[in-house]
């Protein structure tokens, strides 16, 4: 439920890529807010700059001009050392890819944003991955290696690692793309309980099915804003997946 409280605010934001004699502009004046609480799906076709705000608001990257604040923070002016440790304390990341670390185990994967904080005591660290393992519905798979996973367990994994640090917002960059249809919807529905407990979602996607899971859709052309919508019907990943027919193994 949203409580109101913007903790992403983009104003007039611009990104220019200087490739010598020719200037990409990858995004153009876009203004956007994310309301605490909210579940976003950014959608848009390749090179219609929803990437490049994506690392934007990630802070991954930083805008030509314009300015972005995030939970009350500017964030245009920061360092690099400052960007690193706001990203580590208020952004949650899912990639397409997992990118988990294959000679680590799936607790230790969680736990890796975690090192980065010389206040918590190992103890706590791994309180703290089991307790984001729990959530995703794995706690019994803590000590396997992401080669004895099945591609959606280990985008649990990582979304679980996303949570650990008690982010603002995850920000998560087409997480389905590598999935089938059945363990798309198994990871839209983890998407959709951590949502209903009040944590805030960006998510990207090019799929206009995946879309519909979020309430708000927000489509991007040529580094511009020109749609945007309420999904009037959301998705329930859950019915969805109930709803698919069941797997045939002699297949």
């Amino acid at each position: 439920m949203n409580s109101g409280e913007i903790i992403i605010s983009v104003e007039e934001l611009t990104k220019v890529y200087d490739m010598g004699e020719v200037k990409v502009h990858a995004l153009r004046g876009v203004n956007m807010n994310i309301q605490d609480g909210e579940f976003v799906a950014i959608m848009g076709h390749s090179g219609s700059g929803k990437s490049t705000l994506m690392n934007i608001i990630g802070c991954l990257d930083l805008p030509t001009s314009g300015e972005y604040f995030l939970d009350g923070v500017n964030v245009k002016e920061m360092n690099k050392d400052q960007l690193a440790r706001l990203r580590n304390r208020k952004i949650g990341f899912v990639f397409q890819t997992f990118n988990l670390l294959a000679r680590t185990s799936a607790l230790e994967n969680i736990e890796l944003p975690l090192l980065y904080n010389p206040n918590l005591k190992a103890k706590e660290r791994k309180e703290k991955a089991m307790n984001a393992l729990e959530m995703v519905g794995l706690a019994d798979w803590q000590h396997h290696y992401p080669n004895q996973l099945s591609g959606g367990q280990q985008q649990r994994i990582a979304i679980a690692r996303s949570l650990v640090n008690d982010p603002v917002i995850i920000l998560a960059d087409e997480p389905t793309g590598n999935l089938d249809t059945r363990t798309s919807f198994e990871v839209m529905e983890i998407f959709q309980e951590l949502n209903s407990r009040g944590i805030t979602i960006a998510l990207v996607t090019h799929e206009a099915d995946i879309s519909q899971f979020a309430a708000r859709n927000v489509m991007f052309r040529d580094g511009r804003i020109f749609k945007e919508k309420l999904v009037t019907k959301i998705k329930n990943a859950k019915a969805e997946l109930d709803a698919l027919p069941e797997e045939d193994d002699n297949f």
